[in-house]
């Protein structure tokens, strides 16, 4: 097949126009220049390649895959333009939790992070308003099936399966519907060592195998069935859980109900804030560490909480740049030694620093930060600019807990867990989980025993905030071989103490949450379990018993291999990121079976650098602000409702002109009409009225309606095809 040029976009022989506004596409990039295909931690799975259309330009993708997946991979980011402003359309949460990604597929409206693609798929831009189908035939329709249950479970993530685990144990009739292929939930992305303890929660196991070891032992109970590729839709008044099944609408009558859909990630509001190239962290995981998608060059993450720090982390596994993180506390809220990591492998962090605006045509070129005084406003002339294409938003997590609201409202027996009931680490909802699952099975008179009391005193313990910074001496030891913790801020985690074959390894107050510790350095032997197992990469194993004065030291490292090969010479950092000198690497250590994806880096040091050593450095260069920002952007511009476009000044000039209701502002702007029910804007809008000096009390919430999804008519009137 031949191609030519048209317009910018590459365009195949015999290809028909696209319909609407031209997508303005550049051409596209081979998938060979944006699959990941080797990573540190994860196997590159073989797919079976497909062949598909967009706009009449044929590519090809891995059948299964996501869409958006097999367009991004193709180097195509924008997906359509909205009707009302022309804006520029792309991935955004790649969850299912909003509409930006919508398309055109074998002539259907669908989300593209949600639909698999298959052989032959006509996939096209949603431009303007799509036609109707020009077909006359009749439908036929169907009675949606219902199924009666003891337990529905929404949501099949870490308290999901938990909970069904348990149910499945007492024999409790159980369903459990996701709306993913796989059951997992945000576990699926995470290519990290938990925290925690190793018999309680998998310490030091990545996420992705934990995912793995909660569905099979979901799998084995026989009253448990699992319904993948359903999304729970609304919550009715009759006790009905409307769901639909690939594109069946089926009616779930159940008992009781679990809530466990997880989060969804909070936005920010600022100029550029919906241009694609502006995704939730969640999104760039599902595209690197699910999709293995090398969907961005340089990124910049805003918000220094735990997943942003982690979605630092992994973009440097995917071979992605980070030019920096910006946080707008004075320090970093998540776990120091995620934070260290990152500082290890080369990335600027500026705390009481925000973002100020995104610039591009139609997709993210550059990003402005500015610092910020203690009033939170921006500092004038602090403002950096960065040349990126990825600004990753983790600013906080929301609650997905409507159905949980409205089933209440509707009396049914209705219970919570994980994310959906309060956010915290995936451990801790592992924990809520189990202990609802019991709640439930006791309830229906299947359960007669107590609830371990442990368990919640261990899910508190899961759920607590990090401790202050404190400062730790070094040992004074310089014989023999000993582990040397960077630990500086207790965090519920021990697995080190679990793996020490001499039981050398103890945590202060003999608690989770204590700082590690050698009992006697003396009983070391040198076996370097702790160094493989540490979630943080906070342990260095210094073996003075060759050569005193230049010890031989062990690092644990989780990035890219060809850097640490025998013979080259590597920068050895300390805790905070200051390189203390460069190193050849002297031998390699790998446990494949045991703790595969971690390789241990061995290298001589002069003995003062010895206890200091803490990492590798990988981003070598440094990438500088690089334009001058010469004006700030009105705040105002920023979009507040992506669906409607609706703007901040927009919401801003309403409040002052007295409005104190969510659903006037709908009725005025249409903020929050849109296809994702306010999913995103409706905490932005909340936050101006907070900014604007009103008293939230004083505000009016919006009415929310049973059904939570967009769902076609179609699917809800129960129409089908002849094929069907």
């Amino acid at each position: 097949m031949q191609v030519q040029q048209v317009d910018g976009r590459e365009k195949a022989e015999g290809d028909r126009p696209s319909r609407g506004k031209e997508t303005r596409q550049k051409g596209v990039t081979p998938m060979s220049m944006t699959r990941i295909t080797k990573h540190p931690i994860l196997e590159i799975p073989e797919k079976k390649e497909v062949a598909f259309t967009w706009n009449g330009l044929t590519l090809t993708g891995y059948e299964g895959e996501m869409i958006s997946s097999a367009l991004i991979a193709n180097g195509i980011h924008i997906f359509g333009h909205h009707a009302k402003d022309g804006s520029a359309q792309g991935i955004f949460c790649a969850n299912g939790q909003c509409s930006q990604c919508l398309v055109i597929a074998d002539g259907l409206p669908e989300k593209s992070c949600m639909t698999p693609l298959r052989e032959g798929m006509v996939v096209e831009s949603l431009e303007g308003l799509p036609k109707l189908p020009e077909d006359d035939r009749a439908p036929l329709l169907r009675e949606p099936p219902a199924r009666d249950v003891e337990v529905l479970i929404i949501g099949g993530g870490p308290a999901g399966l938990s909970a069904a685990v348990e149910l499945g144990k007492l024999g409790v009739d159980t369903l459990i519907v996701d709306d993913k292929q796989r059951l997992g939930g945000k576990l699926l992305l995470q290519t990290h060592k938990f925290f925690g303890s190793v018999e309680d929660s998998h310490a030091g196991t990545r996420g992705f195998e934990i995912a793995r070891m909660l569905e099979e032992e979901v799998r084995v109970q026989s009253s448990v069935e699992v319904w993948l590729n359903t999304t729970a839709v609304g919550v009715f008044s009759d006790g009905i859980v409307g769901v639909v099944k690939g594109r069946t609408y089926r009616k779930v009558r159940p008992q009781k109900l679990l809530v466990a859909a997880g989060a969804r990630e909070k936005m920010l509001s600022f100029p550029g804030n919906t241009l694609p190239g502006v995704y939730g962290a969640g999104a760039f995981q599902t595209l690197v560490n699910r999709d293995l998608v090398k969907s961005s060059e340089r990124v910049l993450i805003v918000g220094g909480g735990n997943v942003g720090l982690i979605a630092g982390y992994h973009a440097i596994q995917a071979g992605i740049q980070v030019v920096a993180l910006v946080e707008a506390l004075p320090y970093v809220g998540g776990y120091k030694v995620h934070e260290d990591k990152l500082k290890r492998l080369g990335v600027p962090i500026y705390t009481s620093h925000t973002v100020v605006s995104a610039s591009g045509k139609e997709r993210v070129e550059s990003v402005t930060i500015g610092k910020l005084d203690e009033h939170w406003k921006v500092i004038p002339d602090t403002h950096k600019t960065f040349q990126v294409d990825t600004v990753l938003i983790a600013v906080g997590l929301a609650e997905v807990n409507e159905f949980f609201h409205k089933a209440k409202e509707w009396a049914m027996d209705v219970y919570s867990a994980g994310d959906a009931r309060e956010i915290a680490e995936a451990s801790a909802a592992m924990f809520t989980g189990k202990m609802e699952g019991l709640k439930i099975a006791k309830a229906l008179g299947l359960y007669r025993g107590e609830i371990p009391a442990t368990w919640a005193e261990k899910e508190a313990v899961l759920k607590s905030k990090p401790g202050p910074v404190v400062p730790r001496e070094k040992p004074k030891e310089e014989e023999g071989v000993m582990p040397i913790f960077h630990c500086f801020q207790e965090v519920p985690c021990n697995p080190c103490t679990s793996v020490c074959p001499e039981g050398a390894i103890k945590t202060e107050r003999d608690e989770i949450t204590g700082l590690p510790y050698m009992v006697d350095v003396s009983l070391c032997k040198g076996c370097m379990n702790c160094v493989f197992i540490c979630p943080g990469l906070a342990v260095t194993l210094v073996d003075y018993r060759k050569d005193k004065e230049y010890p031989l030291i062990t690092l644990a490292y989780e990035v890219w291999r060809e850097k640490v090969e025998k013979g080259q010479k590597v920068p050895v950092t300390d805790e905070d990121g200051a390189i203390l000198g460069y190193y050849p690497v002297e031998k390699v250590v790998t446990s494949k079976k045991k703790y595969p994806g971690t390789l241990l880096v061995q290298v001589r040091v002069e003995k003062d650098v010895a206890k200091r050593a803490s990492g590798i450095w990988v981003q070598e260069k440094q990438i500088e602000p690089s334009l001058v920002y010469e004006r700030e952007l009105p705040p105002d511009e920023a979009i507040v409702c992506r669906c409607e476009r609706v703007t901040a000044g927009e919401i801003r000039a309403a409040i002052r002109e007295g409005v104190r209701d969510m659903n006037q502002l709908k009725a005025l702007w249409r903020a929050g009409m849109g296809a994702c029910g306010a999913k995103t804007c409706r905490p932005m809008i909340w936050r101006i009225f907070k900014e604007e000096g009103v008293d939230l009390g004083d505000v009016a919430d919006r009415i929310d309606r049973p059904l939570f999804v967009e769902v076609p008519l179609g699917i809800l009137a129960g129409m089908r095809s002849k094929e069907d």
